[in-house]
């Protein structure tokens, strides 16, 4: 393992310092295409088609023409733009899940760089099919239990392998138009493979390789792709190379290649076809996927999403029994005020906790279900000990989608401590805003009887943990009695609104008087001003006109106040005043400054490493940058089409220093910012822009997450992000220090589950190893384990000091083998109609009847839904003569809609399109085409003139 291992981080390494990369050109040359570039327009195209279908049937307009020049804002606002919608919308989600989808897309280039199947050279057609449908098969799974992270990572993965057939096969030069379906239907057989001894390609004419493949290879239309080894020359004899200075193979005859990564390539001249193709062939797959679980988890899956999650941390102990009834009653607020409109949250999440449990975590989307099981929550138990607070919230980082805001119910220290930095890692992976909710915090620790139950309360000690996880996520500490509680959980209402963005947050630890500034934008209304400190603390707000107002009025010119525990809550009274704000706090005690409002201009970002060569890409980092070496983070701006950044900076949000990006513009609203040596210490990120579609167009916007650095690097990949029920994965990982020191370093391995792992408790940097150690990390999954989960692992690495920790956190998808992967029958029973005239077809009705089957060994009917049709579906189970299941469809409709065509999914998410039409031909014709199967039946009924037919078709999507 340490052999191989250590070769494929030397890979690796030249990769790297190279910029070579054996797949479509990426980012910097702006005539070619690139993974990136594929993958957002076939994303976008069926995000728009699938919008565009739901606005046909629900009866409203979408107005977008669907082609290469659209972008996520577009797509975003024409998809959300329903006949109800006129609130304030973001669409962060949606930018940060196509950005995960090509990231994970463009690691597929670092992490599997020699691997033959990710990449379809060396005619590995069999086992490159096996990658994309077991990873299609792995996303339908994810998403059908909700876990749409998870999802994304494999999809990035399988649509870069898909996309690079094109680019490294010859199915363009055998003058192909279409995709190769084959690739995403493993029942299909593969057809006219070139055999491991038919020799394929020619040498080059000098550096023309236009004409290197064979003729007797075009004119028998075999399929065939190029070899390719950075290390060896070696390749069976005759075959094609894949080309390039990096590919040995290519200079053993026959010298030359044949991909089509960029225009510059062998056959580089096939560029834009193979790039086309490829858009075309990932629309088909995520199709596929967008059939297998429904329009709405498709959508889901995309990041299309108006409003953010609520989710609800919870302890369940006996004192708790008011705040679990103010837990409830804001809860309900929200869904019974939202249900059915935009603002409706996206999921809801619920994670009891107490001692010695915590959990089941509730992940659903279902409002209803939600409302029962906070309505079944009782408070009871506890004893006088902590209760696992930490271990609840990390279930909720690892279930709620990124960027979401977790809000954690307790009056108790957290008994589970140690996991503090794993939460921490969480946190900073997720960049979620976790804010407490603590009742009855004492300046220090007694007991106190409730109804017969002893209970530790907070000290101001224990509460320091939470202060720390809070400020990490930009998120609060509100303590306040159980009786002001219900003041205080206006923040959860306020959070809840769509389209929320942090404008300006500040923290001094230790406290001293500041003056803080913020930029009032023309897009933001609803703006709220959060300050957290003892009571002595006092302040004064001023306006971008000079008007003032003190912490003394609780209704001054300028905003409404509110006071609850350590919170007090300031609604600007207009947010239509725009400019330079300020608010000036006089305490000598740790405080914090949170600045909030509703605008579609927000902005994400993610820590990327990034190069310039022949093949220039970024890749996504997991962990802290490294402390003394640049850092580089690839920022989106949301909301708007018309924005130039004009300010990208690291802010210690606890003291004025801050350190300017050097800004890269990648088209349209992506932005590549360099930091040089940003110092040690906690920073966030800062934007300011301009955005010519508001008034004024200056607009600042912060994100909640901290930074930190480390001089601890950690690496680690699995070989393969999914893993089988009962099975074992094993994880190498490699831990640097920046400046070779040597020691002990402790790890710790922890996963959200509770699944077996096996790790080191430290590792060895010694003085002659380069400043590194290698080691591993094992976790087996249960053989009870639902296919679909998805598992965090998180390896933390710590110095022996305790000073300094790096991390890696890691998504492995438990994917029971699928073995049936045939797609359901449909077989035509019966068909009537008494459709007469297309003039009178309101009144005239025809009912079409057929037996959808999954075969004896199959998985089963999971679900048959109407594609196109508005007629009515109804089924019924019965079980045929060999034994297998038959689901009956009966499917009636007005002869005004003549066809129906249903997609019917068995329980592996196979997909099968089952088709019946109304048709007046003078002849009933046989129809035959590749993948699909003809059923006709004419019915005897005639008038005018005319015969009446119901044609039922099968298909394969």
């Amino acid at each position: 393992m340490g052999t191989k291992w250590s070769f494929l981080q030397l890979v690796a390494v030249i990769f790297i310092f190279t910029g070579q990369t054996q797949s479509f050109k990426p980012l910097f040359d702006g005539n070619s295409i690139s993974h990136r570039d594929i993958t957002v327009r076939a994303v976008l195209r069926k995000t728009a088609e699938v919008c565009r279908d739901i606005a046909a049937a629900e009866g409203w307009d979408f107005n977008l023409a669907i082609d290469d020049s659209l972008t996520a804002q577009r797509v975003h606002t024409a998809c959300s733009s329903s006949r109800e919608s006129t609130s304030l919308l973001s669409s962060v989600s949606f930018h940060g899940s196509i950005a995960y989808i090509y990231l994970n897309n463009a690691n597929v280039d670092l992490v599997y760089a020699l691997s033959d199947k990710h990449h379809f050279d060396s005619e590995t057609f069999h086992k490159g099919r096996d990658l994309i449908t077991q990873g299609v098969s792995a996303v339908k799974a994810n998403v059908k239990l909700a876990n749409f992270i998870a999802g994304r990572l494999t999809l990035g993965q399988i649509c870069h392998t898909l996309q690079d057939f094109y680019s490294h096969s010859n199915w363009v030069e055998l003058r192909n138009t279409d995709p190769y379906n084959t690739l995403i239907k493993p029942d299909q057989p593969f057809q006219s493979l070139a055999g491991p001894n038919v020799p394929t390609c020619r040498n080059c004419a000098g550096q023309n390789c236009n004409n290197n493949i064979l003729p007797d290879v075009l004119e028998k239309k075999l399929l065939t792709s190029g070899y390719f080894n950075i290390f060896f020359s070696k390749k069976p004899k005759g075959k094609c190379s894949h080309g390039g200075f990096l590919d040995r193979t290519s200079k053993r005859e026959p010298v030359g290649g044949i991909n089509k990564d960029d225009n510059e390539s062998s056959h580089g001249s096939l560029h834009n076809q193979a790039a086309n193709l490829a858009v075309i062939a990932t629309m088909e797959l995520l199709e596929d996927i967008r059939r297998a679980v429904g329009d709405k988890d498709f959508l889901r899956l995309m990041g299309l999403s108006q409003a953010s999650a609520l989710c609800f941390v919870i302890d369940t102990t006996g004192s708790m029994s008011d705040d679990v009834a103010q837990a409830k009653t804001v809860a309900f607020n929200i869904i019974d005020s939202k249900r059915g409109t935009p603002q409706e949250p996206a999921a809801y999440i619920l994670v009891p906790f107490n001692d010695p449990g915590f959990g089941p975590l509730l992940t659903t989307t279902d409002a209803d279900t939600f409302k029962e099981r906070i309505n079944d929550l009782t408070a009871s138990g506890g004893g006088d000990g902590p209760e696992l607070s930490l271990s609840g919230l990390q279930l909720a980082l690892t279930a709620a989608p990124p960027l979401s805001e977790i809000f954690v119910f307790t009056d108790v220290s957290a008994k589970d401590a140690h996991l503090k930095s794993t939460i921490t890692a969480l946190i900073e992976s997720t960049k979620s805003v976790v804010t407490f909710l603590l009742t009855d915090v004492l300046p220090s620790r007694r007991k106190r009887s409730l109804k017969g139950v002893l209970s530790k309360v907070v000290s101001q000690n224990d509460a320091q943990l939470y202060h720390d996880l809070a400020l990490t996520s930009g998120g609060q500490v509100i303590e306040v009695s159980k009786s002001d509680l219900a003041l205080a959980i206006s923040l959860i209402e306020d959070s809840s609104a769509t389209a929320m963005v942090t404008v300006f947050q500040g923290v001094r630890k230790p406290g001293r008087p500041a003056q803080f500034m913020f930029d009032v934008d023309g897009s933001l209304t609803n703006i709220t001003i959060y300050i957290a400190g003892t009571s002595s603390l006092t302040f004064d707000l001023i306006s971008s006109t000079g008007v003032s107002q003190s912490s003394s009025e609780s209704h001054g010119p300028l905003a409404s106040l509110i006071l609850a525990g350590n919170l007090r809550r300031l609604k600007l009274n207009n947010a239509n005043e725009t400019g330079l704000w300020g608010i000036s706090v006089d305490s000598y005690d740790p405080y914090s400054v949170k600045v909030t409002g509703q605008s579609p201009v927000n902005f994400i970002y993610n820590l990327v490493e990034a190069h310039e060569g022949l093949h220039a890409d970024f890749f996504l980092k997991e962990g802290r940058p490294l402390s003394g070496g640049n850092a580089t983070i690839l920022v989106t701006v949301t909301g708007s089409d018309s924005v130039n950044v004009t300010e990208v900076t690291l802010c210690d949000s606890s003291s004025p220093a801050k350190v300017n990006g050097t800004l890269q513009s990648l088209g349209g609203s992506n932005f590549l910012v360099t930091f040089i040596e940003p110092p040690r210490g906690d920073f966030v990120v800062r934007l300011r822009g301009e955005d010519s579609s508001s008034t004024p167009n200056r607009f600042q916007r912060q994100a909640s997450t901290h930074i930190k650095t480390s001089s601890i690097s950690v690496i680690a990949q699995a070989n393969s992000t999914n893993i089988e029920p009962g099975s074992t994965i094993t994880i190498p990982f490699t831990v640097t220090t920046i400046d070779s020191g040597i020691g002990t370093f402790m790890v710790r391995a922890t996963n959200d589950h509770g699944y077996n792992s096996t790790s080191p408790t430290s590792v060895n940097i010694q003085t002659h190893s380069g400043g590194k150690a290698n080691s591993t990390v094992t976790l087996t999954a249960p053989d009870s384990a639902a296919s679909g989960t998805d598992v965090a692992l998180t390896i933390e690495v710590e110095d022996a000091a305790a000073t300094d920790i790096n991390y890696v956190v890691l998504r492995v998808s438990v994917t029971a083998k699928v073995t049936d992967v045939s797609r359901p029958v449909c077989q035509e029973v019966s068909t009537t109609t008494n459709c007469s005239s297309s003039l009178l077809c309101d009144s005239s009705r025809w009912e079409f009847v057929a037996n959808m089957t999954d075969g004896v060994n199959g998985t089963g009917i999971d679900s048959i839904v109407i594609r196109e049709g508005n007629g009515t579906l109804s089924t019924t189970k019965v079980v045929g003569p060999g034994g297998e299941s038959i689901t009956v469809v009966s499917y009636q409709a007005s002869c005004c809609a003549d066809r129906v065509e249903l997609s019917v999914v068995d329980n592996v998410g196979n997909v099968g399109i089952c088709v019946g039409q109304v048709r007046q031909p003078t002849t009933v014709a046989l129809v035959t085409t590749e993948d699909v199967t003809l059923n006709a039946a004419s019915s005897g009924s005639t008038s005018y003139c005319l015969w009446i037919t119901v044609i039922a078709l099968y298909s394969y999507y």
